[in-house]
């Protein structure tokens, strides 16, 4: 199904099956593999499914149309959550995430350019920006109307290639240009090292124009992103704050979420778990 442009009605119902299923996929793929970053992934789950079934213009039959929004992540160790993205909207098949972080996959914990969907190698933080700036750029030289949406993260924040990107989108007046800020308050070790508050305040300063919400609200991701369509000649920032392990309470409340190695037998009962939590809510 080619998606050329957002419904004028959001189906919420239907946005939350499908970021209950990104959250089945990832947890099966950490299964598999006994760890992963799955804190990272199950946090931004709901921004993903507004992204892949409301949001973006994309061809899942033809990853490469000229016309297609640039969904860029940054943060490379989140291929977790793009891949169960990409399953679910038809780009892979689901089948293949069995393979997650295995030999010879093309599910590896770290995205390359070589796997259907993905637009930017993802390893090293700091330089997801700046490439979305270029090709933010080019699509406005080719007078194309798609989008670049690039997915950063507050740790990454500390990288001054960020902020030079973010100063150069401005002066470009890159209002075809998304940056998904995703504030979840870890890195490697523990807490973000630098204090980054205030965020949006930041992103304001450098000629964008801003937004800061919870970013586990799917109503909220929503309206946030039928904002920032805003033409008002300034690029857009969308601070999200997302919670790790969101809809697994033993990942939610671990200091170690940012990457989970535990046995199979436990993974199995942290999706007992996770099941059990979204009945609760029902």
């Amino acid at each position: 199904m080619l998606r050329n442009s957002p419904p004028a009605r959001a189906d919420f119902d239907e946005l939350r099956r499908r970021a209950e299923n990104l959250r089945r996929h990832m947890l099966t793929m950490a299964r598999g593999r006994g760890q992963g970053y799955i804190g990272q992934g199950l946090g931004i789950a709901d921004l993903l499914t507004v992204l892949y079934f409301h949001e973006l213009r994309y061809d899942p039959a033809n990853v490469q149309w000229e016309g297609r929004d640039r969904f860029l992540l940054s943060t490379g160790h989140y291929s977790i959550a793009l891949w169960a993205a990409l399953a679910e909207a038809g780009v892979l098949p689901v089948s293949e995430l069995s393979t997650y972080g295995a030999d010879d996959s093309r599910l590896e914990m770290s995205t390359l350019d070589t796997t259907p969907g993905v637009e930017l190698i993802g390893g090293s933080l700091g330089h997801g920006l700046g490439q979305g700036v270029g090709q933010a750029l080019g699509l406005r030289m080719d007078a194309s109307d798609a989008r670049v949406f690039v997915e950063l993260s507050d740790g990454e924040l500390q990288e001054g290639s960020t902020w030079e990107a973010a100063m150069s989108a401005s002066h470009f007046r890159l209002d075809n240009l998304v940056a998904l800020v995703d504030c979840n308050g870890i890195q490697a070790d523990g807490p973000v090292v630098l204090d980054m508050e205030p965020v949006g305040e930041k992103w304001r300063a450098f000629g964008w124009d801003t937004q800061d919400i919870d970013g586990n609200d799917i109503p909220s991701v929503v309206a946030a992103l039928e904002a920032a369509r805003n033409a008002d000649g300034k690029p857009k920032a969308i601070v999200l704050r997302t919670l790790p392990g969101k809809g697994v309470p033993r990942i939610e409340t671990s200091e170690k979420s940012h990457f989970f190695r535990i046995d199979v037998a436990q993974w199995e009962g942290i999706i007992a778990e996770f099941e059990q939590s979204l009945e609760a809510t029902r």
